[in-house]
């Protein structure tokens, strides 16, 4: 007989839908809960130092090379406004800087993250579909095209991409040794084999027909790195890791790493000489330019925030079993007879 009424959706009688199954509760007493926040206090403490110690362990040079101030190599640059100045920043490493050695270019007070400049490209462009070198998104304005022709790759972005070069020599008896930097794999893998593509064209200078380079560009896509077509165009390792915008204000990028020929195990005690062609301007925006050296660790970086997190968190767990124990010790009722 089939059911009517209020029994007809009436789930079945099982101990699942009846919500008889066996469960399980804690019972938080003071005698687990003291221990538990004790035992994880030390136990981020430990990690914490550990942690700390690790990020203290690696080696950072940071050079300031802005040139705002007389004294600066660079001072020059930035007074003449002229491109391709170069300067020469001089310093001595004290003890061997244990490779990898990476190298970053970094910037301070410019913002990646506003969201007209992180719309401002063309996503058509990037991954190589020539359709839309001819009619670039209205995003990219006002960097949208110049003299009347489409500019490819188009937006502020592109157009705003970091074009100081270095070379970094190390000064032995007198004479300048050049220090090979290693380019490849810069970039994150994703970027390089999947969001970017360059136009299946050959040579890769036709897909860019009746197209315009970025303005503050000095050569157009095609011609980044016309020795490599691995590192060519829209997959050029520099581009791609410009293109990534940085979250915060204050950033570096990398540049390049240190791990060839006789620097292969870092680079060894003694003076050296950075040369820099000095391009990219900053000071109509308060900003400033710096390179730096850092080796890593297991844990990445050199970074003493994750230390100190834990050494706080710690600590807090640490201090709160001990009040939770002076307060249980203090007013726990007196166990029945």
């Amino acid at each position: 007989m089939k059911e009517e009424g209020n029994y007809a959706n009436r789930p079945s009688n099982t101990a699942f839908t009846q919500q008889r199954l066996p469960a399980w509760q804690p019972m938080l007493s003071a005698g687990v809960v003291i221990p538990g926040f004790l035992l994880i206090g030390l136990a981020f403490i430990g990690i914490g130092v550990g942690l700390l110690i690790t990020s203290r362990s690696i080696q950072v040079l940071e050079l300031d090379y802005t040139g705002t101030e007389t004294s600066s190599p660079c001072y020059q640059c930035t007074m003449s406004n002229q491109s391709n100045c170069v300067c020469k920043l001089s310093f001595s490493i004290g003890t061997l800087f244990k490779g990898p050695v990476f190298f970053y270019y970094g910037l301070t007070n410019y913002f990646q993250n506003q969201r007209k400049y992180g719309v401002s490209k063309d996503f058509n462009q990037l991954i190589g579909d020539v359709s839309y070198f001819k009619s670039p998104s209205s995003d990219c304005q006002p960097y949208q095209r110049v003299n009347g022709k489409p500019i490819v790759p188009c937006g502020a972005i592109a157009n705003s991409m970091f074009n100081d070069t270095f070379k970094l020599y190390q000064i032995i008896n007198g004479k300048e040794e050049l220090v090979p930097f290693d380019g490849k794999g810069i970039a994150w893998w994703t970027d390089y084999n999947i969001k970017y593509r360059n136009p299946d064209y050959t040579p890769l200078k036709n897909a860019f027909n009746d197209t315009e380079k970025p303005v503050f560009w000095t050569k157009p896509a095609y011609e980044l790195d016309t020795s490599d077509a691995s590192n060519n165009g829209f997959i050029n390792q520099d581009f791609l890791v410009w293109m990534r915008r940085a979250a915060l204000p204050n950033f570096r990028k990398l540049y390049r790493r240190i791990t060839e020929g006789n620097y292969k195990d870092g680079l060894p005690a003694g003076n050296y000489s950075l040369e820099i062609s000095y391009n990219y301007p900053v000071i109509s925006f308060e900003g400033t330019k710096k390179v730096t050296f850092s080796n890593v660790s297991w844990m990445g970086g050199q970074n003493e925030f994750l230390g100190i997190a834990y050494l706080v968190i710690g600590s807090m767990c640490v201090v709160m079993s001990v009040v939770m124990l002076i307060v249980y010790a203090k007013f726990r009722f007196p166990e029945e007879d």
